[in-house]
């Protein structure tokens, strides 16, 4: 992976954990990401006379992922509503690298190799080792992890349809378009009618941070989605799973959730496991 991709993957991830932290602490956090992914969709929507649409061979992924993606939208913000950031951020994403490292082997036949599939298991490695916080792990907190890793499976699912999908749309980013448009709209539609006085509170009282968070999740999305057609997914995927770093930091300074010894744990691990996805031989 060249060091451009590898940066910019490192922004993507910055840009996560911020709009992770603005759905964890805006209100109903169901209502806050509907608010969020529309605004969003709305950035998308003004880009999409500027990019070619992919081709309609990829429709079918394009249709699958708006699906995962949505389903992501749900499942994450409960399980804020269980755990906190420094505690459900890096299992979700955590669980992620090694799905999705055998998701490509088996589907595309991407084979990492000895080396970089040890950053790919230290980076997970890494990221887990907040599952067994003896204030907050497993056994503290069962439903936190449930649905952190429920979203880890989301994350995985839709990082391998993204990333074949973008394969074959022949416009990387307007796959990239269409897909936070569709996505983003298909939210707010469910929302709204779930959870619409929550809906109209959040964009009547807390429009501007959301739409912010949006701006930060789209520019996440798309640097990631480009950096999938462009290099193998297992690679992607763990290295932007680094995010979890940003959330450590977001969730100890800004939100005075603490930082454990197994949070020093998981960074040593992280930073070990960013060096050995970059081995080239």
């Amino acid at each position: 992976m060249s060091t451009e991709i590898t940066l910019l993957v490192l922004l993507a991830a910055l840009l996560n954990a911020g709009w992770n932290a603005v759905v964890k602490v805006s209100g109903d956090r169901i209502a806050v990401m509907a608010v969020v992914t529309l605004s969003g969709s709305l950035i998308s929507l003004l880009t999409l006379p500027f990019v070619d649409l992919p081709d309609p061979a990829s429709w079918p992924l394009l249709a699958l992922a708006i699906l995962v993606h949505t389903g992501y939208h749900f499942v994450l913000p409960v399980a804020y509503d269980y755990g906190d950031l420094g505690q459900v951020y890096p299992i979700a994403r955590g669980s992620a690298p090694l799905l999705v490292a055998l998701g490509a082997a088996f589907f595309a036949g991407e084979i990492l190799g000895p080396i970089p599939l040890l950053g790919v298991v230290f980076l997970s490695a890494g990221v887990m080792a907040l599952a067994f916080d003896r204030r907050t792990g497993l056994k503290q907190n069962p439903r936190a992890v449930f649905f952190a890793l429920g979203t880890g499976v989301c994350i995985a699912s839709y990082t391998l349809i993204d990333g074949f999908g973008a394969r074959q749309a022949g416009s990387v980013i307007g796959f990239a378009v269409c897909l936070t448009i569709g996505d983003g709209v298909l939210t707010f539609l469910i929302a709204s009618i779930w959870k619409a006085g929550a809906t109209k509170r959040v964009a009547r009282t807390n429009l501007a941070p959301a739409m912010l968070a949006g701006g930060m999740q789209i520019g996440a999305y798309w640097i990631v989605i480009w950096a999938l057609a462009h290099a193998p997914l297992g690679m992607v995927s763990a290295l932007r799973e680094t995010s979890v770093l940003f959330a450590a930091l977001i969730s100890t300074f800004i939100l005075k959730e603490g930082f454990c010894v197994w949070r020093f744990v998981s960074a040593g691990l992280i930073a070990c496991g960013i060096g050995l996805t970059r081995y080239k031989p």
